[in-house]
């Protein structure tokens, strides 16, 4: 479920009202807790400065069954001049194990195969999250690097090319 940057802007304030007053569906707490702030303060910024990128970046992973928010997912931004897009997906912790991760990283992964300008999907994943890396492993990910982020520490980077079935 894509966001607008009016959503953004609430989250990222941690006003989940406000959020929820103008996203497409009702959101939860778990989406204005402060673990997930940083997250939104950047896709704020990224979409005011390129409103175009909003139809890329972060939304959330909805349940049509259970009408419910269940986390995050979306790629870093549009396909970089190399055709690379990084995902991410995050999954509250209340829902987790019950394959939401899952549907998003296929989700994910079949819109990148319908885009002609992407030709390489990546995911960075913390050296502990060894529910992460045994998923991504599923879809043949492999390892092509290490880096650091600032808010997340040491993430292995792992890729599949987008044309992978």
């Amino acid at each position: 479920m894509q966001l607008t940057g009016p959503v953004f802007d609430a989250l990222a304030r941690g006003d989940l009202a406000g959020a929820t007053a103008t996203s497409p569906v009702p959101l939860t707490a778990y989406l204005t807790g402060s673990d997930r702030r940083g997250l939104w303060k950047r896709r704020s910024r990224q979409v005011a400065a390129d409103p175009g990128s909003a139809a890329w970046v972060t939304g959330i992973i909805w349940d049509q069954r259970h009408l419910l928010a269940v986390g995050t997912a979306g790629y870093h931004g549009p396909p970089d001049t190399s055709g690379m897009v990084e995902i991410g997906y995050a999954v509250d912790p209340a829902h987790r194990r019950r394959g939401y991760a899952r549907a998003a990283l296929e989700s994910l992964l079949a819109r990148a195969v319908q885009e002609p300008q992407v030709h390489t999907v990546r995911v960075t994943i913390s050296p502990a999250n060894t529910a992460s890396y045994q998923l991504a492993s599923q879809y043949g990910f492999v390892k092509v690097g290490e880096q650091w982020d600032d808010e997340d520490g040491l993430e292995i980077i792992y890729e599949i090319p987008a044309d992978r079935r």
